[in-house]
């Protein structure tokens, strides 16, 4: 028993450390956010400005274009996305769960190999098509393709296969359709799979920066990482201005996480229990 808590404890103390080294980069972005530029390099460290000021955080969103139109850019996308994105998804999950088709795991197996597929391959055939849809430089351009994601069909898919049959073959004897089955069984069964993946696909799109650099021109539509870069552009050696808006751009993805994290690990875990 001596041991067992021994050895509890030693894990306790070995994961707060490795915890606090892996979040001392972001301590630090927050702690410079807050300083005066003279402070910035200051040695030792000081993680806690002895002379702390706002006015870094107020430039950002006041100084140049501010980061108002950015976020609101990043919200109306990444919002989009991660309420469309998931429904898409379990439509596509529960047709390679629970229908049967000819060739369904063939297909489904296919499907699985355009995660091997690097994104940079694809933007040529997007340009064209974009161009073609008369949707090159608008938010369409991240949006559409966005709903369509690979590794959400497989996370849900996964956590479908663990539903017993006999819920559904029950349904089935009631009368009920497979629309019917997926609104009033599927989805109420699986909210935390759906949460887990709306929050992951939410960092995705609020963290994207290589669709909105190339589909993206005008100024007015970008996003918080074009935003961003274009903020560190204009700041120069304005370190204490660079982690200002550093922490900006951190903010959603901390709520977005914090308010979902209880069902992140229950999520993944479920979604693993069957292949």
């Amino acid at each position: 028993m001596i041991k067992e808590r021994l050895g509890k404890g030693l894990n306790t103390i070995i994961m707060v450390l490795v915890s606090l080294l892996l979040l001392l980069p972001m301590i630090w972005m927050i702690s410079t956010s807050f300083k005066k530029a003279k402070d910035v390099f200051t040695y030792p460290i000081q993680w806690i400005p002895l002379d702390p000021v706002l006015t870094n955080h107020i430039k950002v969103w006041t100084a140049g274009d501010g980061f108002a139109l950015f976020y609101l850019n990043s919200l109306k996308i990444s919002v989009f996305l991660m309420i469309g994105a998931p429904l898409l998804a379990a439509l596509a999950a529960y047709g390679f769960s629970r229908i049967e088709f000819k060739g369904r795991n063939t297909i489904f197996l296919l499907y699985l190999c355009l995660m091997m597929i690097p994104q940079q391959v694809l933007f040529v055939p997007k340009f064209i098509m974009f161009e073609w849809m008369h949707i090159y430089n608008t938010h369409w351009a991240l949006i559409l393709p966005g709903l369509f994601t690979v590794f959400g069909v497989f996370m849900i898919r996964q956590f479908f296969m663990s539903i017993p049959h006999e819920i559904s073959e029950a349904a089935f004897i009631d009368g009920a359709g497979h629309f019917r089955i997926f609104i009033q069984l599927f989805l109420p069964l699986s909210k935390p799979v759906l949460a887990t993946f709306a929050i992951i696909d939410f960092t995705w799109t609020w963290n994207d920066y290589e669709n909105a650099l190339i589909f993206l021109l005008d100024k007015k539509l970008y996003t918080v990482p074009l935003g961003m870069q274009n903020f560190m552009l204009e700041a120069g050696v304005d370190y204490n201005l660079m982690m200002a808006a550093a922490t900006a751009g951190v903010v959603p993805l901390l709520i977005v996480f914090f308010l979902g994290q209880k069902y992140i690990i229950q999520g993944f875990s479920s979604s693993a229990v069957k292949g």
